[in-house]
């Protein structure tokens, strides 16, 4: 490749880093034909950005990106594919959902090398259960209302249900 070319994939990558808050590096290099296609169509169909990447390019990109990204160099080896994400649990779900048909003893293909989600770093494959829980803005604002809710829907029942206690108390009062 020439140095012209390196620079422009280089521009490019840097772009994608700055555009999502999230990214997974992975290894699909065992994947056939058949299956990177359908990874491509789930990651297509989830919003997951999936981009085949030389690791002394990505490198390149990360230096060119404000804040410290050495964790991740010692993931940068042998065949990486990167998952970019605006959810930061979406890719780990696919890497889950995917790899769950696996035989104990076989690789699973994607396998999670590495992950920068919600500006921490995750390294190694035993790191995706935890990626997978992680709770995305939209659902921590879910919890946070349903929490504050929940007094007051006690509070109405309380009175809802007085209500009805004291109306039949009434009522046996008046049978008597």
């Amino acid at each position: 490749m020439k140095k012209e070319d390196k620079s422009i994939v280089i521009e490019r990558l840097t772009a994608t880093l700055q555009e999502y808050p999230h990214f997974y590096l992975t290894d699909i290099e065992a994947l056939n034909a058949e299956k990177t296609s359908r990874l491509r169509r789930v990651c297509n169909k989830q919003d997951v950005k999936l981009i085949v990447v030389k690791n002394t390019l990505l490198k390149k990109a990360l230096e060119n990106i404000e804040g410290d990204f050495s964790p991740l160099h010692a993931s940068l080896k042998g065949n990486t594919a990167v998952m970019f994400t605006q959810q930061a649990n979406v890719p780990a779900k696919l890497i889950k959902e995917f790899t769950k048909g696996v035989k104990k003893g076989e690789v699973a293909k994607p396998e999670l090398k590495a992950a920068y989600v919600q500006e921490s770093f995750y390294i190694g494959a035993e790191n995706l259960d935890a990626l997978v829980n992680i709770k995305s803005k939209n659902e921590l604002i879910a919890d946070v209302i349903a929490l504050l809710e929940s007094p007051a829907k006690n509070v109405i029942s309380a009175l809802q249900s007085g209500g009805q206690t004291l109306c039949g108390v009434l009522k046996t009062l008046e049978e008597r």
